[in-house]
């Protein structure tokens, strides 16, 4: 059963004048959404913004356990939320087919290799791809889970082929200012400055008005901040030898 206020992916199967019926697809279970629950303010015609077969992303707002009702809200979902799940619900899907081709490549019913993975899985996360993502990032083995050994290898093998390592990126906005009469000159070697510290890690582009965009990747936030900080500080240092000015800021996530 889910919980109450948890965000759930449905789709919608009825829409009658003041309500609609939805099926949550993780629980495969029926909820209601009142016609004040779909959209704030005065609702003419609910088809206007739900159809059957629709996808919608939904909270949970009470759960009648004997009666098995289960009260859900549209209207309740912000944005943000809206695009964790949708996200999540992707990065699953992707999950479901890797444990699909391992099932194929070991000749096994598909059935039987995913019931073997989850059942340890989900002893310790709440999604599937969050173990692959552990994977990827050595946290974890599909031995230390307990996954039968010939299933683990091939499962492993094919999570760090399909998955990427998770990233995160920083970005700020670097203002270079040249008064030498040479000065675009100046300003260019001191963005290869900022480049050359950065390696592979950072992209930097012109934005307008002696002002450039500055976008870090790497593994970790830490990391991230040590590169863009050593980065643009190489850049302002040079332009400022050169009796130019240079400023950098972070853009706040």
């Amino acid at each position: 059963m889910p919980q109450e206020d948890e965000i759930v992916l449905c789709t919608v199967t009825k829409v009658h004048h003041h309500s609609v019926f939805a099926r949550l697809d993780e629980y495969n279970k029926s909820g209601m959404i009142h016609i004040s629950e779909v959209s704030p303010g005065r609702i003419r015609n609910l088809r206007d913004y739900v159809q059957e077969g629709k996808k919608v992303v939904c909270k949970i707002l009470k759960i009648d356990r004997k009666k098995g009702h289960i009260d859900l809200s549209l209207r309740r979902v912000n944005e943000s939320q809206r695009r964790k799940k949708t996200s999540e619900i992707k990065q699953e899907q992707k999950a479901e087919k890797i444990i699909e081709g391992v099932a194929k490549s070991l000749d096994k019913e598909v059935r039987k290799v995913y019931g073997s993975i989850s059942e340890k899985v989900f002893e310790k996360y709440e999604y599937i791809h969050e173990f692959f993502n552990d994977i990827v990032a050595d946290k974890t083995s599909c031995e230390k889970l307990g996954i039968e050994k010939n299933i683990g290898e091939e499962l492993t093998k094919a999570v760090k082929e399909k998955i990427k390592p998770a990233t995160v990126k920083i970005k700020g906005i670097l203002s270079l200012t040249s008064y030498d009469p040479d000065g675009v000159e100046k300003v260019k070697s001191a963005i290869k400055k900022a480049e050359k510290a950065g390696k592979e890690n950072i992209t930097v582009s012109y934005r307008g008005s002696g002002q450039y965009n500055v976008i870090v990747e790497a593994d970790d936030y830490k990391t991230a901040e040590k590169i863009i900080e050593k980065s643009t500080e190489s850049a302002i240092k040079y332009i400022e030898k050169q009796e130019g000015e240079g400023e950098f800021a972070k853009e706040e996530a």
